[in-house]
This record gives C-alpha cells, structure tokens and sequence, in this order.
C-alpha cells in the first residue's frame, strides 16, 4: 500500500515539475514576443521623422512615403498575438524602409544632413536590435515547441491547454529581396 502511495506521489511530483517547465517555456516566449514588440514599436516611431527628414529633399516621390505610412499603420494594426500577420506585415514595411534609405541615397545634400544620418543609425540599430528579438523569440517558441510535442510532457501540456507557439519568420521570398529604387 505504501509503495502505491508512494509512487502516486512520485508520478504526481513528476507531473508537477513537467508542468512546471511548460509554464516557464510559455513565459520565456511571451517574454521575447514582448521584447520584438518593443523593438518594432520604436521603428513605428521612428518612421514619421525618417519620412519628413526625406520627404523635405525628395518631394516627388510622395507615393514611397505614402507607402511606408500606409504600411507603418498596417502593422501596428495586427492584433497583438498573431506573429505570422505580423511577421508579414513587418517584413513588408522592412522592404519599403529599404526603398526610403537607397531613395536617400540619390540625394548628396541629404545623406549629408546630420539629423538624417542619425535617422539612419538608429534605423539601422534598431533593424539589427529586431533581428536579435526574432531570434531569441524563435529560441523561445522552439524551446516551448520540444517541450508540448516531446513525450511525456506532451500528455501534460494537452491536459493543461499548452500548445505550440508560431515562429516569427518572413513567409513570402519577395519580402527578402532587396528592394529596388527607380526615378
């Protein structure tokens, strides 16, 4: 009777610590979910002045800007769990910040304006500050994936309702493409 008892306890102390390392990968994830959203709304802020500081020198191309804006808005607009809209939406607008930067290259008075380059740096740092958020959310969700799909945690996790998290990748091959500038 003891040695039931006493493996119940064991199997239970086991399912506990199971649990346990499921809740701990699930927080890890939604902790970097939280640092890519931070990340990404600093480059959603950054966007109105990059835009005026271009838009003073290269008035007539109002519809990049106009694109970037209208991307901008689109992805601060996907609900805040759905990383493959998001995904999506940000590597689009990543594309069209891409134009705005080699659009800047075509004017020398303004790759030499202060307030632009400093513009571009902290795009530039921010960009690279994403790319490690991706990453370590992608760390995140693979770690929390193995856990809910490897046996026998997956039996725990489906009885508590855990389950795998999306990878925050670019879907569409057109969305790594460097992006081309024509006048």
């Amino acid at each position: 009777m003891y040695i039931l008892i006493g493996i119940i306890v064991l199997v239970a102390l086991y399912v506990v610590m199971i649990y346990n390392g499921l809740v701990k990968a699930r927080q890890m994830a939604e902790e970097a979910w939280s640092g890519i959203d931070v990340q990404l709304k600093r480059r959603a802020d950054l966007i109105p002045n990059l835009i005026e500081t271009v838009k003073g020198y290269a008035a007539h191309e109002k519809g990049t800007f106009e694109e970037v804006v209208k991307l901008r808005n689109q992805a601060q607009a996907v609900p805040a769990g759905d990383v493959a809209g998001r995904a999506q939406a940000e590597g689009l607008l990543g594309q069209a910040l891409g134009k705005i930067i080699a659009l800047a290259e075509a004017y020398p008075d303004l790759k030499a304006n202060q307030n632009f380059s400093e513009l571009q740096a902290s795009l530039e740092t921010i960009e690279s500050e994403i790319q490690m958020s991706r990453r370590y959310y992608n760390g995140a969700a693979r770690d929390l994936n193995v856990k809910v799909e490897s046996f026998p945690n997956n039996l725990v996790a489906g009885q508590f309702g855990f389950s795998k998290r999306e990878y925050f990748e670019i879907e569409n091959a057109a969305d790594r493409a460097v992006p081309t500038v024509k006048f």
